[in-house]
């Protein structure tokens, strides 16, 4: 059965038992002598039936739900933005420029999926092959339209970014997704930034129309959910990534190693060893 038309069903019963809830009620407090234990025990049937049929529905929905993969899991082109290359010139990035192989990530500090993966998984991902110099990591930020606090703290990191702190403030925005406005210049404190440097940054707005900038490019490539992920291989030039896929919605740590092995069996690096860290 479509879950759509379960749905339907779902509220109709549950409806029904609303009404079939309140009526005995309503007409006790208006006419306590005038209904019929024969009336009474009637609906009472009708309203255990109604409660199994109910929960035979739930369990039915319940089924197909499991039968389904999760969006986030989902390997299908068809439901995946396609993307041929991407743009990088001169964007600042974690790791070497030997790498030959690139992570883009989308993501909103306030996303608590995108702080799961913060948390959990870019770290080890940052260990294994950042560290080791086998990919680049770009990040890009991807903000809710109307979400003022997720824009502040995206130009929070890049101002931390003026004094090279970028790093550290997106894992402090990411530990601590609870913190408002009020709190970001103490975190530039504990961080050993210039407070005053930090603070006219912010309030000057400096890094707005970058911001602006990284959710229409978002937007025009299809992605419009966080995180988000784009893998594939640098230009000689080191001016383009090559899209070889399109990941939407929180990986685990297996299925980015997975993908990103295999991308590194396949591409030789470059010989030359310079670091860059955004």
């Amino acid at each position: 059965m479509p879950v759509r038309l379960l749905m339907v069903r779902l509220v109709f019963i549950i409806s029904f038992l609303l009404s079939t809830l309140s009526l005995p009620a309503e007409e006790q407090d208006q006419q306590p002598n005038q209904l019929p234990s024969a009336s009474i025990q009637h609906q009472l049937d009708e309203l255990k039936e109604g409660q199994r049929r109910l929960f035979k529905e739930l369990d039915e929905l319940k089924q197909l739900l499991q039968q389904k993969p999760a969006l986030t899991n989902l390997d299908s082109k068809a439901t995946m933005p396609k993307v041929a290359s991407v743009d990088v010139y001169g964007e600042p990035f974690r790791g070497t420029n030997t790498a030959r192989i690139a992570i883009i990530e989308y993501s909103d500090f306030n996303c608590s999926f995108c702080g799961k993966y913060s948390r959990g998984v870019f770290p080890r991902i940052d260990k294994d092959y950042v560290k080791t110099g086998k990919i680049r990591y770009f990040f890009r930020d991807l903000p809710e339209r109307d979400e003022t606090n997720a824009w502040l703290k995206a130009r929070a990191a890049r101002c931390a970014g003026d004094q090279g702190k970028f790093w550290e403030m997106h894992d402090r925005l990411f530990a601590e997704q609870s913190v408002s406005g009020q709190d970001l210049a103490t975190l530039a404190r504990a961080l050993g930034l210039d407070v005053e440097e930090f603070s006219k940054c912010l309030s000057a707005e400096k890094y707005e129309a970058n911001i602006q900038r990284s959710v229409d490019g978002a937007r025009r490539i299809g992605i419009f959910g966080t995180p988000a992920f784009l893998i594939g291989t640098v230009t000689q030039e080191g001016d383009f990534v090559w899209v070889k896929r399109v990941l939407v919605g929180a990986q685990t740590y297996e299925a980015l190693r997975a993908i990103l092995d295999e991308l590194l069996a396949e591409t030789p690096q470059k010989t030359r060893n310079k670091g860059i860290d955004q």
